[in-house]
């Protein structure tokens, strides 16, 4: 650790450095631990889990389409709810 005198040597160079300004304490407050960021957004369209078992031939189709193949899949019943909700 260093002395009090080092700290403040430290902490004046510090705030001589345009690059590292102290934080305000907005931006302190605003902060959050890194396990708290971690994995994706939370989505206002909240999905359900749900186990289904479908065609070869189905999955096969969706998945050639590339990246983003389950999105296209929900996408494509999502129309199909549609429609039918139309009675069409």
């Amino acid at each position: 650790m260093p002395s009090v005198e080092e700290d403040r040597t430290i902490v004046a160079a510090a705030k001589a450095d345009p690059d590292a300004q102290p934080l305000s304490p907005r931006q302190l407050k605003e902060m959050v631990p890194i396990q708290a960021r971690r994995g994706r957004p939370t989505s206002e369209n909240k999905k359900l889990l749900v186990s289904v078992r479908y065609s070869p031939e189905v999955v096969a189709y969706f998945k050639s389409t590339g990246d983003g193949w389950q999105a296209r899949m929900d996408g494509v019943l999502l129309k199909y709810v549609a429609r039918q909700s139309r009675g069409a």
